[in-house]
């Protein structure tokens, strides 16, 4: 067979795999209204791409709120479960941002509340190297080789874990959105389905019970 002939022969599998990336570039440069009505049509591959795009928000949401790796990731599957089921529901009286937001903090929400029934917030994990507390391996800034500030730090750690123990489940999301997620009363009253000012003062709430508790570290 010629030379040239061979060549011929595998150009025509790097055209396919050529027109493949394609379209998947195509699928990635949809909108978010088009990838929505996509995989509200069954569009399975515009439904992943949806999950990509707020993957990382919705676990770190869900981890910021219940500050527990094993229950975040619960929260993170059972939440884009929701939405699949649900997303011919969505009618874009909202942003598709807010709607999914209610549904994880909802999620979390409904955590919390069964957490403080059984008044447990479990925060030691077992690794190879045996039993960890989470809270030890948060970063001391500028407290290495310094054994009193160490004990500071975590002292405080353990009294702001108190506080938000203590807390309604509304008042530690509301809290733990403004202050850990960076996020506006508006959006924080949309995603709980209630008005800016009810976010506000559940957050006037919790910032004064959080200040009450550790006057002696402020």
């Amino acid at each position: 067979m010629p030379q040239g002939a061979t060549r011929d022969v595998f150009a025509y599998p790097t055209s396919i795999k050529v027109l493949q990336a394609t379209v998947a570039q195509a699928a990635v440069r949809m909108d978010e209204p088009e990838l929505i009505r996509a995989a509200q049509r069954g569009d399975q591959r515009a439904f992943e791409q949806l999950v990509r795009l707020y993957d990382q928000n919705v676990l770190r949401l869900a981890m910021n709120l219940l500050r527990s790796p094993e229950d975040a990731n619960d929260i993170y599957q059972e939440a884009f479960l929701r939405v699949y089921k649900n997303l011919h529901t969505f009618r874009f009286d909202c942003s598709f941002h807010t709607w999914l937001y209610r549904i994880v903090t909802n999620l979390c929400l409904d955590a919390l509340r069964k957490r403080r029934v059984r008044r447990e917030e479990d925060t030691v994990v077992e690794t190879s190297e045996g039993f960890l507390d989470r809270m030890d391996t948060v970063e001391e800034s500028r407290a290495d080789g310094d054994p009193q500030r160490q004990l500071m730090s975590r002292q405080l750690r353990t009294r702001i874990r108190q506080v938000l123990d203590g807390l309604t489940p509304r008042e530690r999301a509301v809290f733990e959105m403004r202050h850990y997620q960076g996020l506006r009363l508006r959006a924080i009253g949309d995603m709980l389905g209630t008005s800016e000012e009810a976010a506000k003062n559940c957050l006037f709430r919790a910032t004064q019970k959080m200040r009450a508790a550790l006057g002696d570290f402020v």
